[in-house]
């Protein structure tokens, strides 16, 4: 693991996650014995518009049970599950966070749901999976992390079959304004490597992908914290981002809405297809 994805998962790492997580299940009333899914959607979709977000993912893709997909950078393992009751494929999501990977892990047996959806601790520049073996990929709110982004989509290139969707959702830069720090995926700008959508585009033309669908979603970004915010006038419920996120929870949101707001950055959805040839 190079010094920059090191960095990358100490941002991430918390060794009570899971007890935390465990324990606002408990104070949600969840049936701990027979853990459904479904229960687990608002805390363990850690990305701008949470479970919507999945939702309008996973319909862009058009999954099947034949289906093996990849999710790189999958967390604490929301979207992959989600992918897998909703289609009936088969998901293999990888991190580099080894805590995230605990957690999904435990979360899959609660939730019954190891025989389709399975993790393990892994670079994204350097994954341990032969060339064409997945039938499609998603990141979601990961490449902001990482510098090398030539070598993020060479390499899910390389493990993807031809023709295969890829589809990330990620935030992208606008302007040159400086960011407020800090954010959900970065304490400074030492570890936040932003790309604009236009070079986003060059990236994946050279890495082999044709990019189809271009989607700027700041106002349903803006919608959703909203929301959120509404909500969080209220009584604080038992489970929430805010239990992957730790006590600065509030303060990196709010500045996440800052900056969208003032047009430095935005969440865009991007929906490709992998070329026959690279």
């Amino acid at each position: 693991m190079s010094i920059s994805e090191t960095d990358v998962a100490q941002h991430y790492a918390d060794d009570d996650l899971l007890d935390r997580i465990l324990a606002g299940l408990e104070a949600s009333g969840a049936n701990m014995d027979d853990l459904q899914p479904h229960e687990l959607a608002p805390v363990e979709e850690f990305h701008i518009g949470g479970r919507k977000a999945t939702v309008h993912a996973v319909e862009q893709m058009f999954l099947h049970k034949e289906h093996h997909v990849l999710d790189v950078g999958c967390g604490i393992g929301g979207a992959a599950r989600y992918m897998a009751v909703q289609t009936g494929c088969t998901v293999t999501g990888i991190d580099l966070t080894p805590e995230y990977i605990t957690v999904a892990e435990r979360l899959n047996e609660m939730t019954g749901m190891n025989e389709r959806v399975h993790f393990e601790v892994a670079s994204a520049l350097d994954m341990p999976y032969a060339d064409a073996s997945f039938d499609a990929a998603i990141t979601m709110h990961v490449a902001m992390n990482i510098k090398e982004r030539a070598a993020l989509y060479a390499e899910i290139a390389r493990v993807l079959k031809p023709d295969a969707t890829f589809y990330l959702f990620d935030v992208m830069k606008k302007s040159e304004g400086q960011l407020a720090f800090p954010v959900p995926w970065a304490q400074s700008e030492d570890t936040s490597h932003l790309t604009t959508p236009d070079e986003m585009q060059v990236l994946l033309d050279i890495a082999g992908f044709e990019v189809r669908e271009v989607s700027d979603r700041t106002d349903f970004a803006l919608e959703f914290f909203r929301e959120n915010m509404q909500a969080a006038a209220g009584a604080s419920p038992p489970l929430g981002v805010s239990l992957v996120m730790g006590d600065s929870a509030a303060e990196k949101l709010g500045n996440v809405v800052r900056n969208i707001e003032a047009g430095r950055i935005a969440p865009v959805q991007m929906v490709t297809r992998r070329r026959n040839h690279v």
